[in-house]
């Protein structure tokens, strides 16, 4: 398979909700048996859901198209996704900011574009994530340029000239939107500069592109959020944070990117060091490290990129990076063009990154997220692969996952047809301590083959461009069944069948 990162530089189980007054017995018990011990009067702290605070996207023209601001409104409406990060707000061949030619007298740069996306974003509740790229042509010290939209990737000729596109880019904003609410954006300074497919400059180049990014975003408005160094795989953190504090540069928040198919020689200095499940939580952990050993250890550290397609994979992921991030941005809501056009809606194997196919189709993805936004505020004690949580309104939420492995992909996302999935289904004993007999209870899940499109679809005969009809179908077919409702019975405890990869949202009113 081709490398992602080079290039640019399971199955199905029954299952049961037992206890109380209902149950739906599997054909047969899973083998293995996990205890998972909740304690609802234990209140632990509060729970940021910092997973949803928000998610990538293609580039900027892409927030234009109807389909991508169909997926959007349910991002933000049905998972609580506040921001959108994308690349190209600068673009050349579909933004325009920096035309080469005018037909007739006007400023320097040309913002009407920006408008258009930035205010569909509004109009949705969302808010954008400023990922301050690409280079327009005219501004480029050369040609070399990535992706289908050609996107420049060269540092500028002249860094006033740049000075001046990010001086009446802010105050653009401002006078559209206002500083009480650009004030709440992030700014951050390019995209992957480590990575030769994303910058032709050296390290040096980008640390002053970004001091004079940042100096001239704090010129305009000194409480404007600006950041970096965007790297993939945590690279360059030491050698920006050091940089920025000789330099007296402002840090408002870091931010990198990590994939559990990231290269780990790379990432952590060892050849699979970890197992998949566990390289994002565990490069984030390194990542706060090295900025709690900074003069910015107040920054926010936000992951600007990640994915999985795996249910309990996401819930475990997340979990893990509770203690370290602030934010976290998945990647991506809607279809993915970034390299080549999809040939396909829904395809066997490897199916990329993302929430939902084209066509509007939710993906086991987005309805895992759904499930995450339900949870509280607070969280409870718990033991076992769960995030036990309270609501405001005193009613509980327990994300509870049965972790499998599932091979992430190391090479461009939907490029293999084979899915690998080690895992096999469990049987959890979740004891509620805290709750009533006969307290309502509702269980919702999300795997391959619930709340998910691939059994319509391959009943269809897995068509490569489904009819009108079919896609509507496979929309249907790819929401969330109705929960299993039930009653707590004196043991307060239920048994939950999980296949490999499965989560299961339990909520107790």
């Amino acid at each position: 398979m081709w490398n992602r990162r080079e290039m640019m530089a399971a199955t199905g189980a029954a299952a049961s909700l037992m206890g109380g007054a209902a149950s739906a017995q599997p054909t047969s018990a899973p083998a293995a048996v996990e205890s998972v011990l909740v304690d609802l009067s234990a209140d632990t702290g509060p729970l940021r859901h910092i997973w949803s605070e928000c998610v990538g996207s293609d580039r900027a023209a892409f927030t234009l198209r109807q389909d991508w601001r169909h997926d959007a409104a349910r991002a933000h409406k049905e998972l609580g996704v506040k921001r959108v990060r994308f690349h190209g707000i600068f673009g050349d061949d579909d933004i325009g900011v920096a035309p080469k030619r005018s037909f007739g007298p006007g400023p320097d740069f040309n913002f009407q574009n920006v408008d258009a996306v930035y205010d569909g974003l509004m109009d949705i509740g969302l808010r954008p994530y400023v990922e301050l790229s690409f280079m327009p042509g005219r501004l480029a010290s050369g040609d070399q340029d990535f992706g289908t939209y050609h996107a420049n990737i060269t540092p500028p000729k002249s860094l006033a000239e740049w000075q001046g596109l990010i001086d009446q880019f802010a105050r653009h904003l401002i006078d559209r939107y206002g500083a009480a609410e650009v004030r709440q954006w992030y700014f951050e300074v390019w995209n992957e500069p480590d990575l030769a497919s994303f910058w032709t400059g050296t390290q040096a180049e980008y640390f002053e592109l970004y001091k004079v990014t940042a100096t001239t975003l704090k010129a305009v408005d000194p409480a404007l959020k600006v950041g970096g160094p965007s790297t993939s795989r945590v690279q360059w953190i030491p050698q920006f944070l050091s940089y920025c504090a000789d330099n007296g540069l402002p840090v408002d928040f870091v931010s990198t990117h990590v994939y559990a198919g990231d290269d780990q020689k790379k990432l952590f200095g060892q050849k699979n060091k970890y197992s998949q499940n566990d390289v994002v939580p565990e490069a984030m952990k390194m990542a706060r490290a090295q900025l709690a050993a900074s003069p910015f250890k107040n920054a926010e550290l936000f992951l600007g990129e990640w994915s999985s397609d795996s249910p309990a994979m996401i819930a475990h992921i997340i979990e893990g990076c509770l203690p370290y991030c602030d934010g976290m941005s998945y990647w991506q809501v809607s279809k993915f063009e970034e390299f080549v056009i999809p040939t396909y809606v829904l395809k066997e194997g490897d199916n990329g990154w993302g929430l939902m196919s084209p066509g509007n189709i939710a993906r086991p993805s987005f309805n895992t997220f759904k499930l995450l936004n339900r949870l509280g505020g607070r969280r409870v004690q718990a033991q076992g692969p769960v995030l036990a949580t309270r609501l405001a309104s005193g009613a509980s939420a327990i994300m509870l996952w049965n972790l499998a492995e599932v091979r992430q992909p190391a090479g461009i996302p939907g490029a293999s047809s084979d899915r690998k999935v080690v895992g096999a289904s469990k049987r959890f004993q979740v004891t509620l301590k805290g709750a009533r007999p006969g307290q309502r209870v509702r269980i919702s899940y999300v795997d391959q083959e619930r709340a998910s499109p691939y059994p319509a679809w391959r009943a269809m005969g897995s068509p490569l461009y489904p009819s009108r009809d079919q896609l509507s179908a496979l929309r249907a077919a790819a929401e969330l069944p109705p929960p299993v409702r039930a009653r707590l019975g004196r043991e307060r405890d239920l048994t939950i069948d999980l296949p490999p990869e499965g989560v299961a949202l339990i909520e107790l009113a």
